[in-house]
């Protein structure tokens, strides 16, 4: 396939807040659009999230009515990572843990026939290099494609190619990302947290340590940040927003790579993982949003 065919086959495995949120910008866009989940009826479940984001985007008038009955006519949900077999691309967007990412990654190389089809992950944090060398020749077709939360609302993405990534691969990923998405792609080196989390996480766990040792209250650390660094959401709500299992996840994988002691997850963050408190996603996190 050469690099400048279109890619109009589109897959993505876990249709969870990222997920979902790849899913419609890529149906959007024009694509055709496979998104799996472990069942039939989280996947549904899925494409009821897609449907709910596009009428919000109706609602803001962000796209027609129309626009959005098309949309959802571009995409199908499936519990069975067989349905992915004829897509061109295929985004991985499960848990961020590494072993859910290599399982995934693997059978994607088993399933999907194209042999130039682009196999990529959008971890936060795992190193690309690893999920290429688990699928052996299809290593060079293995590359990150970060995107970030709202997906239909944030114009980044992260192109993270490894030591074993085809130059073309990149290339051609990076034109889908531009000329198909629309949005703004940066290259970012194949290391844990790549660019933005390299930044990010510790930032975001200064502010989690601030609040557990009882030095400012979350409304204050909050808004010191957004009233006086102008930052559109402060860490502890940003973090709640991303997901504390995510936001401990990628501490987790940064830690174990550099040994910094700026990576380490607090306490707090560990507990309230522990306890299912997670943010926004479940209602309760650093904050309550019940």
């Amino acid at each position: 396939m050469s690099a400048a065919e279109p890619i109009d086959l589109v897959g993505v495995v876990g249709g969870g807040q990222m997920g979902a949120g790849i899913a419609e910008v890529s149906a959007r866009a024009g694509c055709d659009v496979v998104i799996v989940e472990v069942s039939q009826e989280r996947a549904d479940a899925a494409l009821g999230r897609i449907g709910a984001s596009l009428q919000r985007g109706v609602g803001r008038g962000k796209l027609t009515a129309e626009e959005a009955d098309a949309t959802l006519g571009r995409l199908r949900a499936s519990g069975s990572m067989d349905d992915l077999a004829d897509r061109q691309l295929v985004v991985e967007a499960v848990v961020e843990e590494k072993g859910a990412k290599l399982d995934v990654v693997g059978r994607l190389a088993e399933v999907v026939r194209d042999p130039d089809a682009i196999l990529a992950s959008n971890t936060s944090s795992i190193p690309i290099v690893e999920l290429g060398a688990a699928v052996g020749t299809r290593s060079t077709n293995v590359l990150g494609l970060h995107f970030f939360n709202p997906v239909p609302v944030l114009s980044l993405v992260e192109i993270i190619p490894s030591l074993l990534t085809a130059e073309s691969v990149t290339e051609r990923a990076r034109t889908f990302v531009v000329d198909r998405l629309g949005k703004d792609p940066i290259n970012a080196p194949d290391r844990a947290g790549f660019t933005v989390n390299a930044l990010l996480i510790p930032y975001l766990l200064s502010a989690i340590r601030m609040l557990e040792q009882g030095l400012a209250s979350a409304k204050d650390i909050d808004d010191g940040m957004v009233k006086g660094c102008a930052h559109p959401m402060g860490p502890l709500r940003l973090s709640d927003l991303i997901g504390l299992d995510t936001v401990l996840g990628v501490a987790e994988t940064l830690y174990d790579e550099q040994r910094e002691q700026l990576f380490a997850p607090p306490a707090l963050l560990q507990r309230l993982v522990s306890a299912g408190r997670l943010g926004r996603k479940t209602g309760h996190g650093l904050y309550d949003y019940a």
